[in-house]
């Protein structure tokens, strides 16, 4: 307490000699003399040294690069240390367990409660990389993952994020445009997509749910100033309010959130006929998401809505011609998304988006310095787009370049190889289980297959508790239908080989088995239910990929 006194003391004291403080210096001076303070230099003197720790270390004392972090020799050595690391971790994940085997919040017990106030070895921090943080990773390229769509990634793809982050260029614009001109010409997508094209345009965005809420933005303020054409009388809030945003009970759920995000209410067409789009400016489809099959065949409307084409996972499989019956109608989207970083082995994140009108998305983005008008007229005269106008975030990442090394390093062949090669690994499963008469399978679309045990909705629960509490294998499971259906989902990852298709056949078979064996009552079914909500909501907080 005495200590904290008297630096208050000196810190008053300083401030009042440099003319700061008007305050009585009687008896400013007196309470100096009660605290053993003679002067102001004293009390400066009794103040802090700004550059010393609170542990009593020096700043000046602190080896550091601070320019960089560490000096340029250890770069490169803990560099190739790395890289090692890395190559080591891809190689052999197979070795580790597919999930952690840790409960949530286990890591704040092994870390510090504050950050280090001197510098590490970096040799330190990479055990406890090992020790601390891989003991709680869900291992997505693992080839006994097939719970959720794959997250996929290559060794260009990551030396393409290692030079972005060095070059720190938040730009590099040209790179972009010509990026996503070879996907629409490689993927077939229709040529109004082009950066050539008369009014079209893309661009590379974090996630699907960036670029559906962009596209959504766009779609509200031109649903707008199309009402208010018509109806000059009407005033902006009441044109809001008459807005609608369709969706299947496929789409996946950032939709619903997007929606709420820009104040536009969601609904799902009728069970049967033709929906009402008498107040509809929006509809987007699912194509490869959700889920079950997930797949829509998209249908020309006449009335002028925006539709959006979500194809975040099934989108890659543009680039192999057998797949492109998928998106019959694709010529009538406005815009159109899908997720390199899931079946492209571009490492998250990256979601790309194709527009039919760029001006559309610079009018919902609301430039305020200048019109959608002039920002197109702009960017179809350089050729050259202002990327800051295309997207929500003012700031970006350099996203292009881990496309374009990995275009390059595999070629369109090597990417549509992998391609056919998971949706045959997801072929083999579902023969399988065609094949066995214990099991159904309900859909087999691209990489995914629903399959079920031929029983009640409680024993499919039940195996896929034991499938969960085994860990052997990591899969998920949904309901949809009305009533309800309950059933498994399982997706094979590209990095998955035959014998590990067949392997994961064969725990889901032994656990059937193993099942078969219990008799079940109301109360147990109850509890197996719960427990079946409890390891869906645990997977989801593990494996989220934001």
């Amino acid at each position: 307490m005495y200590s904290k006194m008297k630096k208050e003391a000196a810190a008053a004291a300083v401030v009042s000699q440099n003319g700061s403080l008007n305050g009585s210096q009687n008896g400013l001076s007196h309470s100096m003399a009660a605290l053993g303070l003679d002067s102001a230099e004293s009390a400066k003197a009794a103040l802090p040294d700004p550059t010393a720790d609170e542990n009593g270390g020096e700043e000046n004392d602190v080896k550091v690069d601070i320019k960089r972090g560490m000096d340029t020799a250890t770069f490169r050595r803990v560099g190739k240390q790395m890289v090692d690391y890395v190559a080591d971790y891809l190689e052999n994940i197979g070795d580790r367990p597919v999930l952690p085997n840790v409960q949530p919040g286990y890591l704040r017990d092994l870390l510090p409660g504050a950050a280090p106030e001197r510098p590490e070895d970096f040799e330190k921090v990479m055990e406890d990389v090992e020790s601390k943080i891989m003991p709680g990773i869900t291992h997505w390229n693992h080839p006994n993952f097939h719970a959720y769509y794959p997250s996929l990634n290559s060794y260009p793809s990551i030396l393409g994020d290692l030079l972005s982050s060095a070059i720190g260029c938040p730009a590099a614009t040209e790179l972009e445009v010509i990026v996503c001109d070879w996907m629409v010409k490689a993927m077939d997508l229709p040529s109004h997509f082009l950066s050539t094209s008369e009014t079209g345009g893309a661009v590379i965005h974090g996630t699907a749910t960036e670029s559906t809420l962009t596209c959504m933005l766009a779609a509200r303020e031109r649903a707008i100033k199309d009402w208010l054409k018509e109806h000059p009388e009407s005033g902006y809030f009441d044109a809001f309010s008459r807005l609608v945003c369709y969706s299947t009970d496929q789409t996946h759920s950032m939709i619903v959130r997007n929606a709420s995000f820009i104040g536009i209410e969601i609904r799902r067409p009728a069970s049967a006929g033709r929906p009402n789009f008498a107040k509809s400016k929006g509809i987007c489809p699912s194509c490869g998401r959700g889920q079950g099959q997930g797949t829509n065949s998209l249908l020309r409307m006449s009335e002028r809505i925006w539709l959006h084409i979500d194809a975040a996972y099934a989108g890659a499989f543009l680039f192999c011609p057998e797949y492109r019956p998928l998106m019959r109608g694709i010529e009538y989207a406005d815009s159109f998304n899908f997720n390199p970083h899931k079946m492209m082995h571009v490492n998250f994140d990256c979601s790309a988006l194709f527009l039919r009108c760029v001006e559309d998305l610079f009018d919902g983005l609301k430039e305020d310095l200048l019109s959608g008008l002039k920002l197109m007229k702009i960017f179809k005269e350089q050729g050259i787009p202002d990327y800051r106008h295309w997207e929500i975030p003012l700031g970006r990442r350099f996203r292009a370049l881990k496309i374009w090394f990995v275009l390059r390093s595999m070629g369109l062949q090597g990417l549509r190889k992998s391609l056919r090669h998971h949706v045959q690994m997801a072929d083999h499963f579902a023969e399988r289980m065609g094949a066995d008469p214990e099991f159904e399978v309900l859909t087999k679309s691209l990489g995914l297959v629903t399959f079920r045990v031929k029983d009640t909705d409680a024993v499919n629960a039940l195996l896929y508790n034991l499938i969960c509490d085994d860990g052997r294998i990591h899969l998920n499971a949904a309901e949809t239908g009305n009533p309800p259906t309950y059933y498994l989902r399982f997706v094979c990852t590209s990095h998955a080989e035959q014998k590990d298709v067949d392997f994961a056949f064969d725990v889901i078979k032994s656990l059937t088995a193993r099942l078969r064996s219990r008799r079940l009552s109301l109360s147990e079914v109850q509890a197996e239910r719960e427990k079946m909500l409890n390891n869906l909501a645990q997977q989801r907080r593990i494996t989220s990929t934001g």
